[in-house]
Protein backbone atom coordinates (compact mmCIF):
# COMPACT_ATOMS: atom_id res chain seq x y z
CA UNK A 1 0.00 0.00 0.00
CA UNK A 2 1.46 3.51 -1.10
CA UNK A 3 0.91 6.87 0.06
CA UNK A 4 -0.13 8.05 -3.43
CA UNK A 5 -3.47 9.72 -3.31
CA UNK A 6 -6.12 8.90 -5.38
CA UNK A 7 -9.82 9.71 -6.57
CA UNK A 8 -12.69 7.12 -6.44
CA UNK A 9 -15.96 7.31 -7.79
CA UNK A 10 -19.54 5.81 -6.67
CA UNK A 11 -22.80 6.69 -7.88
CA UNK A 12 -26.63 5.26 -6.61
CA UNK A 13 -30.15 6.47 -7.87
CA UNK A 14 -33.68 7.02 -6.31
CA UNK A 15 -36.18 4.48 -6.46
CA UNK A 16 -37.64 6.39 -9.51
CA UNK A 17 -34.98 5.56 -11.37
CA UNK A 18 -36.70 3.87 -14.78
CA UNK A 19 -34.15 0.91 -13.77
CA UNK A 20 -34.81 0.79 -10.61
CA UNK A 21 -38.33 0.86 -11.26
CA UNK A 22 -38.08 -2.08 -13.41
CA UNK A 23 -36.09 -3.84 -10.61
CA UNK A 24 -38.89 -3.32 -8.11
CA UNK A 25 -41.70 -4.85 -10.02
CA UNK A 26 -39.47 -7.85 -10.56
CA UNK A 27 -39.08 -8.41 -6.60
CA UNK A 28 -42.20 -7.66 -5.97
CA UNK A 29 -43.55 -10.69 -8.65
CA UNK A 30 -40.74 -12.79 -7.13
CA UNK A 31 -42.21 -11.74 -3.56
CA UNK A 32 -45.93 -11.99 -3.92
CA UNK A 33 -44.87 -16.05 -5.60
CA UNK A 34 -42.58 -16.66 -2.46
CA UNK A 35 -45.54 -15.67 0.01
CA UNK A 36 -47.23 -18.29 -1.11
CA UNK A 37 -45.07 -20.90 -3.18
CA UNK A 38 -41.54 -20.61 -1.33
CA UNK A 39 -40.19 -23.48 -3.48
CA UNK A 40 -41.25 -21.49 -6.75
CA UNK A 41 -38.70 -20.73 -9.89
CA UNK A 42 -38.85 -17.34 -10.85
CA UNK A 43 -36.59 -16.10 -13.52
CA UNK A 44 -38.73 -12.18 -14.25
CA UNK A 45 -37.81 -9.01 -15.63
CA UNK A 46 -39.49 -5.95 -16.64
CA UNK A 47 -38.86 -3.34 -19.19
CA UNK A 48 -40.61 -0.31 -18.82
CA UNK A 49 -41.00 3.16 -20.96
CA UNK A 50 -43.58 5.89 -21.46
CA UNK A 51 -47.03 4.41 -20.34
CA UNK A 52 -46.08 1.10 -20.29
CA UNK A 53 -44.56 -2.02 -18.32
CA UNK A 54 -43.49 -4.96 -19.77
CA UNK A 55 -43.45 -7.92 -17.39
CA UNK A 56 -41.62 -11.15 -19.34
CA UNK A 57 -39.52 -14.52 -18.01
CA UNK A 58 -39.64 -17.86 -16.79
CA UNK A 59 -41.80 -18.61 -13.88
CA UNK A 60 -42.50 -21.89 -12.40
CA UNK A 61 -44.92 -22.04 -9.37
CA UNK A 62 -48.33 -23.40 -7.87
CA UNK A 63 -49.83 -20.15 -6.87
CA UNK A 64 -51.30 -17.32 -8.93
CA UNK A 65 -50.09 -13.51 -8.02
CA UNK A 66 -51.69 -10.49 -10.24
CA UNK A 67 -48.98 -9.12 -11.78
CA UNK A 68 -50.37 -6.16 -12.99
CA UNK A 69 -51.93 -5.18 -9.94
CA UNK A 70 -48.49 -5.94 -8.53
CA UNK A 71 -46.34 -3.51 -10.93
CA UNK A 72 -48.93 -0.58 -10.69
CA UNK A 73 -48.73 -0.97 -6.56
CA UNK A 74 -45.07 -0.32 -6.71
CA UNK A 75 -45.32 2.02 -9.61
CA UNK A 76 -47.60 3.91 -7.18
CA UNK A 77 -45.72 3.55 -4.21
CA UNK A 78 -42.70 5.33 -5.69
CA UNK A 79 -44.48 8.25 -6.59
CA UNK A 80 -45.45 8.07 -10.32
CA UNK A 81 -49.26 8.90 -9.69
CA UNK A 82 -50.16 11.42 -12.47
CA UNK A 83 -50.34 11.37 -16.32
CA UNK A 84 -48.11 14.50 -16.88
CA UNK A 85 -45.02 12.46 -15.51
CA UNK A 86 -45.54 10.48 -18.22
CA UNK A 87 -45.63 7.47 -16.32
CA UNK A 88 -48.83 6.82 -14.13
CA UNK A 89 -49.94 3.75 -12.09
CA UNK A 90 -53.64 3.79 -13.11
CA UNK A 91 -53.55 4.34 -16.79
CA UNK A 92 -50.20 2.69 -17.59
CA UNK A 93 -50.22 -0.32 -19.92
CA UNK A 94 -49.01 -3.63 -17.87
CA UNK A 95 -47.79 -6.32 -20.85
CA UNK A 96 -46.98 -9.68 -20.01
CA UNK A 97 -45.05 -12.74 -21.17
CA UNK A 98 -44.63 -15.52 -19.07
CA UNK A 99 -42.94 -18.77 -20.13
CA UNK A 100 -42.24 -21.46 -17.21
CA UNK A 101 -38.47 -22.11 -16.48
CA UNK A 102 -36.73 -24.78 -18.93
CA UNK A 103 -36.58 -28.42 -18.19
CA UNK A 104 -33.06 -28.54 -18.85
CA UNK A 105 -32.37 -25.92 -15.78
CA UNK A 106 -34.94 -27.45 -13.81
CA UNK A 107 -33.35 -30.73 -13.98
CA UNK A 108 -29.83 -29.34 -12.77
CA UNK A 109 -31.70 -27.72 -10.17
CA UNK A 110 -33.57 -30.57 -8.87
CA UNK A 111 -31.33 -33.14 -9.43
CA UNK A 112 -27.56 -31.68 -9.18
CA UNK A 113 -24.48 -33.92 -10.74
CA UNK A 114 -23.38 -34.90 -7.45
CA UNK A 115 -27.02 -36.84 -6.78
CA UNK A 116 -27.07 -37.86 -10.72
CA UNK A 117 -23.70 -39.51 -9.87
CA UNK A 118 -24.21 -40.68 -6.50
CA UNK A 119 -21.77 -38.82 -5.03
CA UNK A 120 -23.77 -37.99 -2.00
CA UNK A 121 -27.08 -39.52 -0.82
CA UNK A 122 -30.20 -37.74 -2.06
CA UNK A 123 -31.04 -36.59 0.98
CA UNK A 124 -28.14 -34.39 1.57
CA UNK A 125 -27.49 -30.81 1.66
CA UNK A 126 -26.51 -31.04 -2.45
CA UNK A 127 -29.85 -31.55 -2.96
CA UNK A 128 -30.31 -28.58 -5.22
CA UNK A 129 -27.40 -27.59 -8.39
CA UNK A 130 -26.65 -23.97 -9.32
CA UNK A 131 -28.76 -22.97 -11.56
CA UNK A 132 -26.41 -21.42 -13.95
CA UNK A 133 -22.67 -21.38 -14.69
CA UNK A 134 -21.23 -18.15 -13.37
CA UNK A 135 -18.67 -16.08 -10.95
CA UNK A 136 -19.60 -14.19 -8.10
CA UNK A 137 -18.74 -11.68 -5.97
CA UNK A 138 -18.58 -10.59 -2.11
CA UNK A 139 -16.78 -7.69 -0.86
CA UNK A 140 -15.99 -5.88 2.77
CA UNK A 141 -14.16 -3.28 3.89
CA UNK A 142 -14.02 -1.44 7.74
CA UNK A 143 -14.54 1.89 5.96
CA UNK A 144 -17.75 2.50 7.25
CA UNK A 145 -19.96 1.26 9.87
CA UNK A 146 -21.76 -1.29 7.56
CA UNK A 147 -18.26 -2.56 6.25
CA UNK A 148 -18.87 -1.13 2.55
CA UNK A 149 -16.96 1.37 0.42
CA UNK A 150 -17.79 5.21 1.50
CA UNK A 151 -18.42 6.33 -1.48
CA UNK A 152 -21.02 3.70 -2.20
CA UNK A 153 -22.26 4.29 1.25
CA UNK A 154 -22.48 8.04 0.96
CA UNK A 155 -24.10 8.18 -2.50
CA UNK A 156 -26.57 5.55 -0.82
CA UNK A 157 -27.61 7.68 1.62
CA UNK A 158 -28.04 11.08 -0.46
CA UNK A 159 -30.41 9.29 -2.57
CA UNK A 160 -32.13 8.26 0.28
CA UNK A 161 -32.35 11.30 1.69
CA UNK A 162 -33.49 12.75 -1.79
CA UNK A 163 -36.68 10.61 -2.08
CA UNK A 164 -37.70 11.43 1.84
CA UNK A 165 -37.45 14.85 1.43
CA UNK A 166 -39.76 14.44 -1.21
CA UNK A 167 -42.24 12.70 0.30
CA UNK A 168 -42.52 13.98 3.58
CA UNK A 169 -42.78 17.66 1.69
CA UNK A 170 -39.25 19.21 2.94
CA UNK A 171 -39.21 19.79 -0.63
CA UNK A 172 -42.20 19.92 -2.46
CA UNK A 173 -41.39 20.17 -5.69
CA UNK A 174 -39.51 16.91 -6.02
CA UNK A 175 -40.15 14.48 -9.07
CA UNK A 176 -39.35 10.45 -8.33
CA UNK A 177 -36.19 10.03 -10.61
CA UNK A 178 -32.83 11.24 -9.18
CA UNK A 179 -29.26 10.65 -9.09
CA UNK A 180 -26.47 10.63 -6.75
CA UNK A 181 -22.85 10.21 -7.42
CA UNK A 182 -20.03 11.13 -4.32
CA UNK A 183 -15.57 11.37 -5.58
CA UNK A 184 -13.93 11.03 -2.61
CA UNK A 185 -9.85 11.46 -2.62
CA UNK A 186 -8.14 8.43 -0.30
CA UNK A 187 -4.77 8.11 0.88
CA UNK A 188 -2.70 5.20 1.74
CA UNK A 189 -6.51 3.48 1.34
CA UNK A 190 -8.16 5.58 3.53
CA UNK A 191 -10.73 8.78 2.72
CA UNK A 192 -9.34 11.75 3.10
CA UNK A 193 -11.92 14.58 2.38
CA UNK A 194 -14.97 14.54 -0.46
CA UNK A 195 -13.52 16.01 -3.64
CA UNK A 196 -17.17 16.13 -5.46
CA UNK A 197 -20.55 15.61 -4.79
CA UNK A 198 -23.35 15.32 -7.48
CA UNK A 199 -27.03 15.61 -7.54
CA UNK A 200 -29.32 15.27 -9.77
CA UNK A 201 -32.90 15.90 -8.86
CA UNK A 202 -35.97 15.36 -11.09
CA UNK A 203 -38.25 18.89 -10.36
CA UNK A 204 -41.63 20.66 -11.24
CA UNK A 205 -40.74 23.10 -14.63
CA UNK A 206 -41.57 26.01 -12.35
CA UNK A 207 -38.92 25.10 -9.59
CA UNK A 208 -36.12 27.83 -9.86
CA UNK A 209 -32.40 26.73 -10.35
CA UNK A 210 -30.87 28.40 -7.83
CA UNK A 211 -33.85 27.68 -4.99
CA UNK A 212 -33.58 23.67 -6.11
CA UNK A 213 -29.44 23.97 -5.35
CA UNK A 214 -29.99 25.50 -2.03
CA UNK A 215 -32.67 23.11 -0.61
CA UNK A 216 -30.38 20.27 -1.77
CA UNK A 217 -27.72 21.41 -0.04
CA UNK A 218 -29.35 22.71 3.02
CA UNK A 219 -32.09 19.60 3.25
CA UNK A 220 -29.90 16.68 1.67
CA UNK A 221 -26.27 17.11 1.31
CA UNK A 222 -25.76 18.66 4.94
CA UNK A 223 -27.70 16.55 6.33
CA UNK A 224 -25.70 13.14 5.27
CA UNK A 225 -21.94 14.07 4.32
CA UNK A 226 -19.83 14.43 7.20
CA UNK A 227 -18.79 18.17 8.19
CA UNK A 228 -15.31 16.41 8.55
CA UNK A 229 -15.34 15.42 4.29
CA UNK A 230 -16.06 18.93 3.70
CA UNK A 231 -13.44 21.62 3.00
CA UNK A 232 -13.37 24.67 0.84
CA UNK A 233 -12.26 23.07 -2.37
CA UNK A 234 -15.01 20.51 -1.77
CA UNK A 235 -16.94 21.01 -5.61
CA UNK A 236 -20.77 20.61 -5.62
CA UNK A 237 -23.06 19.92 -8.25
CA UNK A 238 -26.67 19.98 -8.33
CA UNK A 239 -28.45 19.60 -11.87
CA UNK A 240 -25.47 20.70 -13.70
CA UNK A 241 -27.46 20.56 -17.10
CA UNK A 242 -29.58 23.36 -15.42
CA UNK A 243 -33.12 21.38 -15.33
CA UNK A 244 -34.66 17.61 -14.65
CA UNK A 245 -38.07 17.66 -15.24
CA UNK A 246 -38.23 14.89 -17.80
CA UNK A 247 -37.61 12.28 -16.11
CA UNK A 248 -38.65 8.75 -15.06
CA UNK A 249 -39.53 5.92 -17.71
CA UNK A 250 -41.03 8.68 -19.69
CA UNK A 251 -37.69 10.25 -20.39
CA UNK A 252 -35.11 6.85 -20.23
CA UNK A 253 -36.67 3.12 -20.84
CA UNK A 254 -36.09 1.61 -17.55
CA UNK A 255 -34.86 -2.53 -17.70
CA UNK A 256 -34.27 -4.94 -14.86
CA UNK A 257 -30.82 -5.65 -13.87
CA UNK A 258 -29.09 -2.61 -14.81
CA UNK A 259 -27.73 -1.28 -11.99
CA UNK A 260 -25.37 -4.04 -11.05
CA UNK A 261 -22.66 -1.78 -9.74
CA UNK A 262 -25.15 0.42 -7.57
CA UNK A 263 -26.56 -2.87 -6.59
CA UNK A 264 -22.93 -3.99 -5.09
CA UNK A 265 -20.43 -1.90 -4.35
CA UNK A 266 -20.06 1.22 -6.60
CA UNK A 267 -17.14 -0.17 -8.60
CA UNK A 268 -14.44 -0.35 -6.34
CA UNK A 269 -14.15 -3.99 -7.16
CA UNK A 270 -14.67 -6.45 -9.69
CA UNK A 271 -18.65 -7.59 -10.75
CA UNK A 272 -19.36 -11.14 -11.65
CA UNK A 273 -22.07 -9.87 -14.07
CA UNK A 274 -24.85 -11.13 -13.22
CA UNK A 275 -28.04 -9.38 -11.88
CA UNK A 276 -30.20 -9.79 -9.02
CA UNK A 277 -33.73 -8.86 -8.98
CA UNK A 278 -36.51 -11.12 -10.13
CA UNK A 279 -34.35 -13.78 -9.75
CA UNK A 280 -35.07 -16.71 -7.05
CA UNK A 281 -32.60 -17.86 -4.71
CA UNK A 282 -31.80 -20.99 -6.76
CA UNK A 283 -30.18 -18.46 -9.04
CA UNK A 284 -26.35 -18.06 -7.73
CA UNK A 285 -26.39 -14.81 -9.18
CA UNK A 286 -28.09 -13.69 -6.35
CA UNK A 287 -28.27 -16.25 -3.72
CA UNK A 288 -24.10 -16.82 -4.10
CA UNK A 289 -22.94 -13.45 -4.69
CA UNK A 290 -25.05 -12.89 -0.79
CA UNK A 291 -23.38 -16.07 0.86
CA UNK A 292 -19.38 -14.11 -0.22
CA UNK A 293 -20.80 -10.63 1.05
CA UNK A 294 -21.75 -12.02 3.82
CA UNK A 295 -18.29 -14.59 4.52
CA UNK A 296 -16.33 -11.20 3.19
CA UNK A 297 -18.17 -8.79 5.97
CA UNK A 298 -16.98 -11.73 8.69
CA UNK A 299 -13.76 -11.62 7.75
CA UNK A 300 -13.56 -8.02 7.54
CA UNK A 301 -15.13 -8.17 11.52
CA UNK A 302 -12.83 -10.16 12.53
CA UNK A 303 -10.11 -8.30 11.92
CA UNK A 304 -8.64 -11.11 9.52
CA UNK A 305 -7.75 -7.88 6.69
CA UNK A 306 -8.77 -4.16 6.37
CA UNK A 307 -10.45 -5.27 2.90
CA UNK A 308 -11.58 -8.44 1.66
CA UNK A 309 -13.04 -9.93 -1.80
CA UNK A 310 -14.30 -13.00 -2.02
CA UNK A 311 -14.83 -14.61 -5.97
CA UNK A 312 -16.78 -17.78 -6.07
CA UNK A 313 -17.84 -19.87 -9.51
CA UNK A 314 -20.35 -22.47 -10.53
CA UNK A 315 -21.27 -24.94 -13.05
CA UNK A 316 -24.57 -25.12 -13.65
CA UNK A 317 -26.27 -28.06 -12.06
CA UNK A 318 -23.39 -29.10 -9.71
CA UNK A 319 -23.80 -27.96 -5.92
CA UNK A 320 -20.06 -27.28 -4.66
CA UNK A 321 -19.00 -24.09 -6.69
CA UNK A 322 -15.59 -25.02 -8.86
CA UNK A 323 -13.89 -22.22 -7.10
CA UNK A 324 -13.13 -19.56 -4.22
CA UNK A 325 -10.90 -17.30 -4.05
CA UNK A 326 -10.20 -14.65 -1.56
CA UNK A 327 -8.07 -11.51 -2.15
CA UNK A 328 -7.06 -9.12 0.96
CA UNK A 329 -5.36 -6.53 -1.23
CA UNK A 330 -2.39 -7.25 0.84
CA UNK A 331 -4.39 -5.84 4.45
CA UNK A 332 -4.41 -8.95 5.83
CA UNK A 333 -3.22 -9.11 9.47
CA UNK A 334 -0.62 -11.69 9.84
CA UNK A 335 -2.84 -14.78 8.30
CA UNK A 336 -2.39 -15.65 4.50
CA UNK A 337 -5.18 -15.25 1.60
CA UNK A 338 -4.89 -18.97 1.10
CA UNK A 339 -4.97 -19.50 5.01
CA UNK A 340 -8.37 -16.95 4.88
CA UNK A 341 -9.71 -19.52 1.92
CA UNK A 342 -9.37 -22.26 4.26
CA UNK A 343 -11.21 -20.86 7.18
CA UNK A 344 -14.04 -19.70 4.88
CA UNK A 345 -14.46 -23.10 3.27
CA UNK A 346 -14.81 -24.41 6.57
CA UNK A 347 -17.05 -22.06 8.28
CA UNK A 348 -19.60 -20.92 4.91
CA UNK A 349 -21.47 -23.94 3.09
CA UNK A 350 -21.27 -22.36 -0.64
CA UNK A 351 -23.70 -25.42 -1.99
CA UNK A 352 -26.77 -23.29 -3.16
CA UNK A 353 -29.48 -25.61 -0.52
CA UNK A 354 -26.54 -24.62 2.38
CA UNK A 355 -27.14 -20.86 1.15
CA UNK A 356 -31.02 -20.71 0.78
CA UNK A 357 -30.75 -22.55 4.45
CA UNK A 358 -28.12 -20.11 6.09
CA UNK A 359 -29.63 -17.16 4.74
CA UNK A 360 -33.08 -18.00 4.97
CA UNK A 361 -33.98 -16.64 1.24
CA UNK A 362 -36.95 -18.71 0.36
CA UNK A 363 -39.56 -15.85 2.23
CA UNK A 364 -40.67 -12.63 1.00
CA UNK A 365 -37.31 -9.85 1.31
CA UNK A 366 -36.72 -8.71 -1.67
CA UNK A 367 -38.26 -5.78 -3.17
CA UNK A 368 -37.27 -3.45 0.04
CA UNK A 369 -33.44 -4.66 -1.21
CA UNK A 370 -34.30 -3.22 -5.14
CA UNK A 371 -33.55 0.03 -4.24
CA UNK A 372 -30.30 1.73 -2.63
CA UNK A 373 -28.20 -1.58 -2.67
CA UNK A 374 -28.13 -5.36 -1.85
CA UNK A 375 -25.33 -5.24 0.53
CA UNK A 376 -24.54 -2.73 3.79
CA UNK A 377 -28.60 -2.71 4.31
CA UNK A 378 -28.22 -1.64 8.41
CA UNK A 379 -30.86 0.65 7.45
CA UNK A 380 -33.44 -2.41 7.08
CA UNK A 381 -35.12 -4.42 10.08
CA UNK A 382 -35.22 -7.04 9.82
CA UNK A 383 -31.44 -7.39 9.08
CA UNK A 384 -31.13 -9.00 6.12
CA UNK A 385 -29.08 -12.28 6.84
CA UNK A 386 -25.72 -11.32 5.20
CA UNK A 387 -25.06 -8.74 7.18
CA UNK A 388 -24.81 -10.30 10.55
CA UNK A 389 -20.91 -10.63 11.63
CA UNK A 390 -22.15 -13.78 14.13
CA UNK A 391 -19.30 -15.96 12.19
CA UNK A 392 -16.70 -13.96 12.93
CA UNK A 393 -15.13 -15.70 16.13
CA UNK A 394 -15.42 -18.36 14.15
CA UNK A 395 -13.04 -17.55 11.35
CA UNK A 396 -10.71 -15.67 13.96
CA UNK A 397 -10.35 -18.59 16.07
CA UNK A 398 -11.65 -17.55 19.00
Amino acid sequence: MTNERYLFSSESVTEGHPDKVADQISDGVLDAILADDPMGRVACEVLCTTGMVFVSGEISTKTYVDIPRIAREIVQSIGYTRAKYGFDSETCAVLTAIDEQSENIAVGVDNPLEVREHLVPEEEIAQVGAGDQGMMIGYACNETEEYMPMTISLAHRLARRLSQVRKDGTIPYLRPDGKTQVTLEYEDGRPLRADTIVVSAQHHPEARAEDIRSDILRHVITPVVPATLMDPGTRIFVNPTGRFVKGGPMADTGLTGRKIIVDTYGGIVAHGGGAFSGKDPTKVDRSAAYMARYAAKNVVAAGLADRCQIQVAYAIGVAQPVSIMVDTFGTAKGITDAEITRRIRAHFDFRPAAIIRDLDLRRPQYKRLAAYGHMGRIDLDPLPAWERTDRAALLSGQ
